[in-house]
């Protein structure tokens, strides 16, 4: 069922994370990074999803440090909005956020992490620089080339958009040179391909892309056993 919780970084700061628990048996549990719209519909009905799939799923409302309960939707004026809330981040603080989440589901088993837009650049971060994840998955995080001499510490897995204007495909093939160790798929698609709210939703390329997302976590999961 899934239900609002509060969480507590090292750092003391309290901030609300969506949960939502699997019907039936649990695979693990998922750590869901929003893109700067907040914890709005779109990434609650992923947790919802993963939790379809068997997996504990939170996403932590990484804007509480700068606005509480941050949600929009995506007009014009909604991502003028966010973008001013995304330019105050403390990104450093953030990840002390998304390991207060990770720390809150550990119970279930092995623990991932999934991001997109500005949150697929921070489950890049959080795949280098934590250490509870097993896997994670970067839907088209545009400050991924930024932290790319960054090696990360867990199989990780990137969704990129070959029409995505705010991610040059030269970026896409830097990280892809960097980062040898990481598998990089491009689809025929633009930004925020996955989101069914946004203009820019791509179905086909959309579906594709979960399904290697849970391949991963499937294949990720079970290496240890």
């Amino acid at each position: 069922m899934p239900n609002l919780i509060k969480l507590r970084a090292e750092d003391g700061h309290e901030l609300r994370a969506y949960r939502a628990d699997p019907s039936g048996s649990v695979r693990g549990a998922v750590v869901v990074l929003q893109e700067i719209f907040g914890v709005n519909r779109y990434i609650r009905d992923v947790c919802d999803r993963l939790a379809a799939e068997g997996y504990v799923a939170i996403a932590p409302a990484l804007f509480d440090r700068q606005v509480r309960d941050f949600e929009t939707g995506y007009t014009p004026e909604d991502v003028e909005k966010a973008r001013g809330v995304m330019m105050e981040l403390d990104w450093s603080a953030v990840l002390l956020d998304i390991d207060a989440a990770a720390a809150a589901v550990q119970d279930a088993g092995p623990v991932a992490v999934i991001g997109f837009c500005m949150g697929g650049s921070l489950a890049f971060l959080a795949a280098t620089r934590l250490d509870r994840f097993e896997a994670a998955v970067c839907y088209y995080g545009r400050r991924i080339v930024e932290f790319a001499d960054e090696t990360p510490k867990v199989p990780t897995l990137m969704h990129f958009g070959e029409q995505d204007a705010t991610i040059p495909l030269s970026d896409v093939e830097q990280v892809r040179q960097q980062r040898p160790d990481c598998e990089i798929h491009l689809y025929p698609a633009d930004h925020g391909f996955d989101c069914d709210q946004r203009n820019a939703f791509e179905p086909d390329s959309a579906k594709r892309a979960w399904q290697r997302t849970l391949t991963w976590l499937e294949r990720a999961f079970t290496a240890g056993d």
